[in-house]
């Protein structure tokens, strides 16, 4: 039985992991705007109230398909590394991993850019008007989610302690702030404000104030701020140790956010488009080529066939993610190769009737796969290795700040056949300390980048690491039919998996198939330092059937059952027709879904 209606409606539709930032986005339909714009203002809205899960810093692919457009385009909110950030840099540190926390693993502020792009570009409003719930919320408080009063509790002592600017920025008389208390964000609001009064200062049109935004943002009094505390800080971090940051005002001024084309391919006669290998997008459609080859309506929602199916093929494409993507601009990754169907068949022939435990990556045109080593976690205390002294009595406060998932989601449709689908991440409250004067901590994604050379994903000056970061749109006969996220980090594309084959070989309808049951696989090392793996773990809500799940044991899977309704929040809009709907998860009770 579903907990919540499928939401269908004739203008709009806006579906995220916070209610406020739902109904901010809404709100700009009532100005004129599009999709576009309310995507925009629900993003900037989630930077204020889910702090412990994105930033102004973070990052964000943004995939997007205009009206009357042909095309689906992915703007690029990926940040890359300092120019200054080299291997052998962490090399000389003694670190053979990045490190999860501190200002080490920081990349140029990639997603405040790319949602000003895409206001620009994309949208009708000023950005004035997009800003000014975020500004609210910031200036006159919001109530904090029990996950991010949890997790700042978790960091008190820290924030007290070592992170200054973040005890001022989240503590309450130097205490973690109740479970549904206003919190307020005065110096980020004043960072909003800064940057719109020098933006309405530059004058000139619309786009043009909005490039002068930009400028205020990465050559102006922020990336001052930025420069100043990153080379002159030294802040406790994952590693145990003080140490500064490599990022500079240089880094911002030279970058710009990108508009590039999507990654597409078909399923089941529907067009699905995803970001590029910067991101892990392209195994989603690797993912959906494995399974086009099986009849997986046949075999049935939720049967041991239908898990193990989908679960040994998620392990041979995430394999391939281990082996192939990186930056394309720095990379040579065989994307074309890994999506043709020919490769796909081959692969497919490796599916058999027992889980495998090993990883398998393929040879795409022939060349043959490199995954580095994954280092020892159970090395002795004397091993040079960071993660060691982490083991060895760095206090757990610290162990704390590596980041593991924490990711949001904004999609938005209209009427007009304008459609929007994002996952902003990075900046999290518990991964680096905030920016005195700004209200918000840097991005901490260069902790994905490999210290290795040789690989598509090795860390390089300039390289985009590459994302879990997966947000999809789809097209049905040329027209806008769905946008759809989920945060999650590695799990994102298992869980929009199950969500997209629950629609399209089971029938289920939007709502239906964000609620049901979910699955994923832990066989891949995650992408977070310190790259840990389950091989054979098979993880799924509970209430399955005793006899799918002991049949899934017998075929070698290690099944571990968790709390019902606890993995992923997938928040999707579309249209159907002449409507536009929307559906959200009930998941951790803070993902909704307006429809007008």
């Amino acid at each position: 039985m579903l907990t919540r209606p499928e939401l269908r409606g004739t203008q709009a539709a806006v579906s995220s992991t916070h209610w406020l930032a739902s109904t901010a986005g809404m709100a700009m339909f009532d100005l004129g705007g599009n999709a576009f714009d309310a995507a925009a203002a629900a993003a900037f809205v989630i930077q204020v109230v889910e702090p412990h899960l994105n930033g102004p810093a973070g990052d964000v692919p943004i995939v997007v398909h205009r009206a009357g457009s042909e095309r689906v385009e992915v703007v690029c909110g990926q940040g890359p590394m300092p120019a200054r950030a080299t291997i052998a840099e962490f090399r000389d540190r003694g670190l053979s991993a990045v490190p999860g926390s501190g200002l080490l693993p920081a990349c140029v502020p990639g997603a405040f850019g790319a949602w000003l792009l895409l206001v620009r570009d994309y949208g009708r409003l000023p950005l004035a008007d997009v800003l000014a719930p975020a500004v609210h919320y910031a200036e006159h408080g919001y109530p904090v989610l029990p996950k991010a009063a949890e997790m700042i509790g978790s960091l008190e002592e820290l924030f007290r302690d070592e992170w200054a600017e973040s005890g001022l920025t989240y503590l309450v008389d130097g205490r973690a702030p109740r479970p549904g208390r206003r919190l307020r964000n005065p110096a980020l609001a004043a960072t909003y404000r800064r940057v719109l009064a020098e933006s309405q200062a530059a004058g000139g049109t619309r786009e043009q104030r909005i490039d002068a935004a930009h400028r205020a943002f990465y050559e102006g009094f922020v990336a001052e701020a930025i420069d100043r505390f990153a080379t002159t800080a030294r802040v406790v971090d994952a590693t145990g140790r003080r140490n500064g940051g490599l990022i500079s005002g240089d880094d911002l001024a030279a970058w710009r956010p990108t508009v590039e084309d999507s990654v597409s391919s078909s399923y089941r006669g529907l067009s699905v488009h995803k970001p590029g290998p910067w991101s892990q997008g392209p195994v989603f459609l690797q993912q959906l080529a494995l399974l086009e080859g099986f009849d997986l309506a046949s075999m049935g929602a939720g049967s041991a066939d239908h898990l193990h199916t989908v679960v040994e093929c998620a392990k041979l494409a995430f394999a391939d993610r281990e082996a192939w993507y990186g930056d394309p601009e720095h990379a040579d990754v065989p994307l074309k190769a890994l999506l043709e169907r020919g490769y796909a068949n081959e692969r497919r022939a490796l599916v058999g009737a027992v889980a495998s435990g090993a990883l398998r990556p393929g040879s795409p045109d022939g060349r043959d796969p490199f995954v580095p080593p994954l280092l020892d976690l159970d090395a002795p205390p004397d091993e040079p290795s960071w993660l060691a002294q982490i083991d060895d009595g760095v206090p757990a406060v610290v162990r704390r700040t590596a980041a593991r998932g924490d990711t949001c989601c904004v999609t938005a449709t209209d009427a007009e056949g304008n459609v929007v689908a994002a996952t902003p991440s990075g900046g999290w409250l518990k991964s680096s300390p905030v920016v005195p004067g700004l209200g918000f901590p840097l991005g901490t994604r260069g902790q994905m980048a490999w210290l290795v050379e040789g690989h598509p994903n090795s860390l390089a000056p300039g390289k985009r690491p590459r994302t879990t970061l997966s947000p999809t749109v789809v097209l049905r006969d040329g027209r806008p039919y769905l946008a759809f996220g989920t945060p999650g980090g590695d799990q994102q594309d298992q869980w929009t998996l199950n969500f997209f084959v629950n629609h399209v070989d089971f029938g289920m309808g939007v709502q239906e198939a964000v609620e049901a049951t979910a699955f994923h696989t832990d066989h891949v090392p995650s992408s977070f330092t310190p790259r840990r793996s389950r091989p054979l773990a098979l993880v799924t809500e509970g209430g399955r059937a005793p006899d799918v799940l002991d049949e899934l044991r017998r075929r070698g899977h290690e099944v571990h059952e968790v709390q019902p309704g606890t993995l992923g929040k997938v928040c999707a809009t579309g249209r159907d027709d002449d409507l536009v709907l929307a559906a959200a998860s009930p998941r951790g009770q803070q993902a909704y879904a307006v429809v007008k």
